[in-house]
């Protein structure tokens, strides 16, 4: 692949490098954090029994789970605004749907606020441009966009914010292993508290985002309560 430039491939490809040797899959490198004992104290802050309730809400005659694992431009909520549309025009309004967009390893910044993505750079970390400035962005794009953000060939404007989406019913989970993992890295590349940096991630989730065990479990419960599966990476 041809970069223009050095530099910048080397900012949005350092977490990448560092996370090579330091997978879930690598345990030695993540020992000293103790997953286990930190997500047990997290579970105490998520109020345990919370993501069961929140797969109980998944209901309607049309269902389907959007698997989000990295930034893909806009379509992973432009697909969920396009199911809801498409289902209403074959005479099942929005009501009578469910979407679920589940956000899991690359894609969790998209469930934090614009603070988070200014402070840690997300942008750049995991890849993921501005739709509108075609640079890594330095806000949450789908939070709050304004009138008029996300015009599509054919179509016209589109609300696919994710505010907009929630008010359309679409519900949305981030993966708590990947939250974990992820700012366990960002801490250590930036000699930071991982507990704190990862408190802090959590602390910064939309509101009315669901926080899960994990992005695969959410699928997995979608899945058991009939949704279609729809990849959108």
């Amino acid at each position: 692949m041809d970069h223009t430039s050095n530099g910048t491939t080397n900012r949005r490809d350092f977490l990448g490098k560092m996370l090579a040797g330091a997978t879930v899959l690598s345990i030695p490198s993540f020992v000293a954090l103790d997953l286990q004992h930190t997500q047990a104290q997290e579970s105490k802050q998520m109020s345990i029994g919370t993501p069961e309730a929140w797969v109980n809400k998944i209901k309607g005659k049309h269902r389907m789970v959007i698997d989000m694992p990295r930034p893909h431009e806009i379509y992973p909520f432009a697909w969920a605004k396009v199911f809801l549309l498409t289902n209403q025009a074959t005479g099942t309004p929005e009501k009578d749907c469910c979407a679920v967009v589940v956000m899991r390893h690359e894609a969790i910044p998209y469930a934090m606020k614009d603070e988070l993505w200014e402070k840690y750079k997300f942008g750049q970390l995991f890849k993921a441009d501005d739709p509108k400035t075609k640079a890594p962005a330095v806000r949450n794009p789908f939070w709050q966009p304004k009138p008029g953000d996300y015009n599509i060939p054919g179509i016209g404007n589109v609300d696919i914010g994710i505010n907009e989406l929630q008010a359309s019913g679409v519900m949305f989970a981030v993966c708590n292993m990947a939250m974990t993992v992820y700012s366990a890295a960002v801490a250590k590349e930036m000699a930071l508290d991982p507990v704190a940096v990862k408190n802090e991630w959590l602390a910064g989730v939309l509101p009315g985002i669901e926080v899960v065990p994990s992005g695969l479990w959410a699928i997995g419960r979608a899945q058991e309560k009939n949704c279609a599966y729809c990849f959108a990476g």
